[in-house]
């Protein structure tokens, strides 16, 4: 297994989009400064906020503080994917259920709205209803009809790095090079193009805390791609194992984290506490700017 910064060697793929091929991501990140995504979990048992925003009212005032707080992009979901296991799956028809009072209102705000889900027919219709942004937790390697959504809509996807088994023994840096490979190539097939990806290491998911920190301190590799790369630490159990926490005060972990990842090359963090992301994005950007 690596130590934390030692150099990481990855094998490029292919490019798989043509010269011509439109980069929708563009507009938000030609600022040149992190852009932050507000978590919405319209969910009853997701690891941090299970339930507080389930009733579609509370939901739609949580999108609109956290917009009000700077966020660039909400990303609402509708079935816990629960990175440290006891996900309790729920239909499709379920998860558009719980989206359906929500998602309208939500993209009525004015900022991008990303679709978290493992399926592709949520996902086609949150992007035939507002959504603008896919973000697949199997990067395109879960539902088979995933990229194939992605790329008629011709909309960004979020493909992070999973597993279905945490492996301690393996070396998580290589591992999740080689996923965003298999992504990539997966993508090129079905038409997605090279600027409509957006990869994410997938902190906390198949992985050990040890393992989630390891990636976490190999962000500056995964540059590799040439591809805008998304972290979502907030409130991991990984944190839990460096300093004890109960997820709702694990932010300064959080912010440590995200700091460190945009540090080394994040372009977007993927959070719950926008406010305080927001602030300290700011705050470190005007001291690095007092510097030069």
């Amino acid at each position: 297994m690596p130590k934390a910064m030692e150099p990481v060697s990855i094998a490029m793929p292919p490019d798989p989009a043509p010269a011509t091929a439109p980069r929708p991501l563009a507009g938000l990140l030609e600022g040149g400064r992190p852009l932050v995504m507000g978590i919405l979990n319209v969910t009853p048992d997701s690891f941090s906020d299970g339930g507080q925003f389930l009733d579609p009212a509370r939901a739609i005032a949580h999108a609109e503080e956290m917009v009000s707080q700077g966020a660039d992009i909400l990303d609402i979901g509708a079935e816990s994917t629960r990175p440290y296991g006891g996900m309790r799956p729920v239909t499709a028809a379920d998860e558009m259920d719980r989206l359906k009072p929500v998602l309208p209102a939500v993209v009525r705000l004015g900022v991008p709205v990303s679709i978290d889900s493992l399926k592709a027919d949520v996902v086609a219709w949150a992007l035939d209803n507002g959504a603008t942004i896919a973000n697949d937790v199997w990067g395109l390697q879960g539902d088979p009809a995933m990229a194939s959504v992605v790329a008629s809509r011709g909309v960004p996807v979020i493909a992070m790095h999973n597993r279905a088994e945490v492996d301690p023994a393996i070396d998580i840096v290589a591992d999740v090079a080689a996923f965003f490979s298999r992504s990539i190539q997966i993508a090129s097939a079905a038409g997605i193009a090279r600027g409509n990806i957006v990869l994410d290491p997938g902190i906390g998911f198949g992985k050990t805390p040890e393992q989630s920190i390891i990636t976490l301190a190999h962000t500056a590799a995964f540059k590799a791609f040439g591809l805008p790369l998304l972290v979502g630490a907030s409130r991991k159990r990984f944190i839990n194992s460096v300093s004890p926490a109960p997820p709702d005060r694990r932010i300064g972990g959080s912010l440590a984290s995200h700091l460190y990842a945009v540090r080394h090359g994040a372009a977007i963090v993927r959070v719950h506490d926008v406010a305080e992301t927001v602030q300290a994005l700011r705050v470190i950007a005007a001291i690095e700017k007092a510097a030069t």
